[in-house]
């Protein structure tokens, strides 16, 4: 009994020192340096619903990114997100914005683990099939 009355105030010692390490709490959204000419309106909508916190400057960061270990993640997701597409970069610097529609084609994007906090990111097959149709036409198609 001891050992778990030890061990628990261990964990918890350790969960409150651990929020003293400050990565994870650089919750800034740079300013939008560009906006996207959307082949519809249907496709910013499921862009925004499903994709828009890790691949855009309009990122809104849950009650959960502020308590460590889990910001840790949250931060390395948006900020590797937003490194390989960015829709709120000029044309050019937005990344691989022809690859999106590959990344959602393939079940990559969302990433599984943005899912479970996130349910309204979860897309039917024609949701699915929709976004990719309309990133493609606004981004283009991957070229290998």
């Amino acid at each position: 009994m001891k050992i778990l009355k030890y061990g628990g105030m261990g964990l918890l010692a350790l969960l409150l020192l651990i929020q003293l390490y400050p990565y994870g709490r650089d919750h800034n959204n740079p300013p939008v340096q560009a906006s996207v000419a959307w082949d519809s309106p249907q496709t910013e909508a499921l862009f925004r619903r499903a994709c828009a916190d890790c691949h855009s400057h309009q990122t809104v960061w849950p009650w959960y990114s502020h308590v460590a270990p889990v910001s840790w993640l949250v931060q390395n997701d948006v900020e590797e997100g937003r490194e390989h597409f960015n829709v709120s970069m000029p044309a050019g610097r937005q990344g691989d914005a022809d690859e999106a529609a590959e990344e959602v084609k393939a079940g990559k994007m969302p990433i599984k683990v943005y899912l479970p906090t996130h349910p309204e990111a979860r897309l039917s097959k024609a949701e699915q099939a929709q976004l990719v149709a309309g990133l493609e036409a606004t981004f283009g198609t991957y070229d290998e």
